[in-house]
C-alpha cells in the first residue's frame, strides 16, 4: 500500500470513522474526548498497544527498588501503573483481533482512569518531595504520560458496553488493591507506590501520616468514580438503544 493511500485511509477513519465502531450518543461527561481524537486512537490502535507495552516494561523497571523491599507474594499488587498500561494494551489488541473481552475492557478503564489520575494527584500534592529526588524531565514525563492514560480510558466505550459482571471483576481487583495498599496489607506493610516521606528501613517500608491517608483518599475516590462512570456508560448506552 502506498503512503498516499495509507494517509487517505487514516484521514477517512479519523474524520468519518470509517471502519471503526459507531459512537453512542453519550453525554460529554462520559465521552469527553472529541470524536476525532477517539477515532485517531482507535485507528492507531497497534501503535498505542506498542507504546503501552513499552510503558509497562519501563514501569516494572521503575518499581525495581520497591520489588526488592516487598515479599514476592505481594509483587502482583505492587506495580499499579504498569499493570494498568498492560490492561489497556491487551484490551486494544483483543479488540483489533476481533476477540474483545469485556472483563479486560473494564480492567483497562479502571486502571487508566485510576492510575492515570492518582499519580498526577500525588505528584502535585507532594511536589516538593518528588522534585527533591526526581529530575524535572522525569517528573514532567510521569505527569504527562499518566494523564495520557486517562485519555486512553475514554476510547474504550467505543467497543465495550461495560456489562455489570465485568465491572464487578474490576471493582474486586481494584478494591483489593486499595485494601492491601492502605488498610490491611497482604503481608508486611501496605503495598502502595512509594511517595515522598516514605523510606525503606531495614528492608521494611515506612508509612508516614498524613501522607498515607492523603494517598489512600485519592485512590478510594478514584475506584468509586471508575465504578460510577462505567455503570453510567452502560445505562446510557442501553437507554440510547
Amino acid at each position: 500500500m502506498s503512503s498516499g493511500s495509507a494517509w487517505t485511509r487514516l484521514r477517512a477513519a479519523v474524520v468519518e470513522g470509517d471502519g471503526l465502531p459507531d459512537a453512542d450518543p453519550l453525554p460529554r461527561w462520559l465521552a469527553p474526548l472529541p470524536q476525532a481524537a477517539e477515532n485517531l486512537g482507535l485507528s492507531l490502535a497497534w501503535a498505542v498497544v506498542a507504546t503501552n507495552l513499552v510503558g509497562t516494561a519501563f514501569g516494572f523497571w521503575y518499581y525495581r527498588f520497591q520489588f526488592a523491599a516487598e515479599p514476592p507474594v505481594a509483587w502482583p499488587l505492587v506495580p499499579d501503573s504498569p499493570v494498568a498500561t498492560f490492561f489497556i494494551a491487551l484490551s486494544l489488541a483483543l479488540w483489533k483481533l476481533g476477540r474483545s473481552n469485556e472483563v479486560v475492557n473494564a480492567l483497562a478503564f479502571f486502571g487508566c482512569w485510576k492510575l492515570g489520575l492518582w499519580t498526577p494527584f500525588v505528584l502535585v500534592a507532594f511536589a516538593d518531595g518528588f522534585l527533591a529526588t526526581t529530575a524535572l524531565p522525569m517528573y514532567a514525563f510521569l505527569l504527562g504520560s499518566h494523564l495520557m492514560m486517562v485519555a486512553e480510558a475514554f476510547v474504550i466505550h467505543r467497543y465495550s458496553d461495560f456489562p455489570v459482571g465485568a465491572v464487578a471483576v474490576a471493582v474486586a481487583w481494584y478494591g483489593l488493591n486499595d485494601l492491601v495498599d492502605y488498610f490491611i496489607p497482604l503481608v508486611g506493610t501496605p503495598h502502595h507506590t512509594l511517595i515522598p516521606g516514605q523510606r525503606i528501613v531495614d528492608g521494611a517500608i515506612t508509612h508516614v501520616s498524613p501522607i498515607h491517608e492523603i494517598a489512600a483518599a485519592g485512590a478510594v475516590v478514584l475506584t468509586l468514580t471508575a465504578t460510577f462512570l462505567t455503570l453510567a456508560t452502560r445505562v446510557r448506552k442501553l437507554e440510547s438503544r
